[in-house]
């Protein structure tokens, strides 16, 4: 499903930076900008201007913890006897000896960079203009001591252009996703200004106005499929020049290996987006799309669902209609037949993130329950059957035959609580867990509720799914 509303809460909330942090940069960059002008650094000013994602307006709200960068260029004439270590370290030097930036600059290759205690940074990039012919731009590596060709105002018009072909904005808010994608997942490098690169290449003039850019779901699925079929056309590491930079190979950060991962995690989270766009039942959308960004896509109504199991038993509507006060006394009454199958498609339950293997094997899950989780074994359990809480149970999965798996395999756990208790305590958990003695879980019962755990059976050469167990419903009283 394409879930407008939920996209843009998500954007809203979680990926956008917001308003205040705008404010905040923007009068940051003004009082560098005056400063620039006022301390008398050295070379002439021509202008400033943004550059990077502050420009190309795909900057993104920052992780936990970490700073919100903006790059700002300065544009100033060649000056007589300085070389390009000069334009820099002169920059440096010149803001850290302010009092509103004592030590806060640090100098890195291209830039002076202005940190506000781990909030913001800024990074202040002295671009020469004109030095040996007219309309020529060059950055300078402080490094290499050697200048740089450049074409930063070019760039940012060609992102522009390509955005506005796509309608909507929605290019833009496409490269957010994936930069918060990027950060959140943590496995797979792509450089900001390559992402926002590759992301542009997959935009066409003759997309102007076609449906495959009809608004922003669409589009995501659109252009990352693209990326995908690019990058698999492309098996060993490609150059991506500049599209305004011809000489600039901005591929040229990557090795072999990082190439071929983000090849390989593109092609995976292509078929994470594209199940969850085609999926029609709108719980189980909602988990898919959290695979693919996380549990703060549709956070507030996957929790409303999952705390509203009994009211919205609807095989069902003896709960509603009184005759029983909650799912758990129907089960009680009417046994495991009464647990409504779209208990697994609740949105807060993490979906499977292994590609799944062509042979697959059957796993069972036998479970004991125990005085605690090193106690006493006291007996075996039913999925299903009711248990008092303040025990723990035993989770065992084997094959067929009761026999449990070789060291070929691991076993992960999906943990789900379901209903009030357990939302007003903050556990309705749904995550994946690792076995915790061999081919074993044990969990304590804590929380009144109908919840269920399954064995999840990996390879571990090619960390392939290879088998997943029925649910053991767990009800407690």
């Amino acid at each position: 499903m394409k879930l407008h509303e939920q996209f843009k809460v998500f954007l809203d909330d979680h990926v956008n930076l917001n308003s205040t942090r705008l404010s905040l940069l923007e009068g940051s960059i003004t009082a560098v900008e005056n400063a620039v002008r006022a301390f008398g650094w050295g070379p002439k000013i021509v202008s400033f201007a943004p550059q990077g994602s502050w420009a190309h307006e795909t900057i993104i709200k920052p992780q936990s913890g970490q700073p919100f960068d903006a790059d700002l260029l300065v544009f100033v004439e060649a000056k007589d006897g300085w070389t390009p270590k000069d334009y820099v370290n002169e920059l440096a030097n010149k803001l850290g000896k302010l009092p509103a930036y004592e030590g806060k600059v640090r100098r890195f290759s291209h830039c002076a960079t202005i940190e506000y205690a781990g909030e913001r940074k800024i990074d202040v990039a002295p671009c020469v203009v004109n030095r040996l012919y007219a309309g020529q731009y060059e950055v300078c590596n402080r490094v290499t001591d050697q200048f740089e060709a450049s074409a930063p105002l070019d760039y940012t018009e060609w992102v522009k252009g390509k955005n506005g072909v796509a309608g909507g904005n929605d290019l833009k808010k496409v490269t957010r996703l994936l930069k918060y994608m990027r950060d959140i997942k943590g496995n797979f490098t792509c450089p900001s200004f390559l992402l926002t690169t590759l992301m542009g290449l997959q935009v066409h003039e003759s997309d102007r106005g076609s449906a495959q850019f009809a608004d922003l779901t669409t589009t995501l699925k659109t252009l990352v499929g693209r990326l995908d079929d690019w990058l698999q056309a492309r098996p060993n590491l490609p150059t991506v020049p500049n599209p305004r930079l011809p000489q600039e190979d901005q591929a040229s950060g990557w090795d072999q290996t990082q190439y071929g991962n983000f090849r390989d995690k593109v092609n995976l989270y292509r078929g994470w987006i594209d199940d969850a766009f085609a999926e029609e039942d709108r719980d189980e959308s909602i988990g898919k799309w959290q695979r693919v960004f996380g549990e703060n896509f549709g956070a507030t109504e996957a929790k409303r669902a999952a705390e509203a199991v009994s009211e919205s038993d609807n095989g069902g509507a003896l709960v509603v209609g009184g005759h029983f006060r909650d799912l758990v006394e129907k089960v009680k009454a009417l046994g495991a037949a009464a647990v409504p199958a779209k208990l697994r498609k609740l949105p807060h339950v993490h979906r499977p993130v292994w590609r799944r293997a062509t042979d697959q094997y059957t796993v069972k899950v036998a479970a004991g329950l125990r005085t605690g989780e090193y106690g006493n074994s006291i007996r075996s359990v039913r999925s299903a059957e009711p248990l008092q809480a303040g025990y723990w149970i035993r989770f065992s999965a084997t094959n067929t035959m009761g026999v449990p798996f070789t060291d070929d395999y691991k076993v992960r756990w999906r943990v789900t609580n379901t209903d009030k208790v357990a939302a007003r305590a903050d556990a309705l958990r749904g995550d994946f867990y690792p076995s915790d003695d061999h081919f074993s879980r044990s969990e304590q019962l804590s929380y009144r509720g109908v919840h269920f755990v399954e064995a999840f059976l990996i390879r571990k050469r090619d960390d392939r799914l290879v088998g997943q167990s029925d649910p053991f419903y767990v009800v407690i009283e």
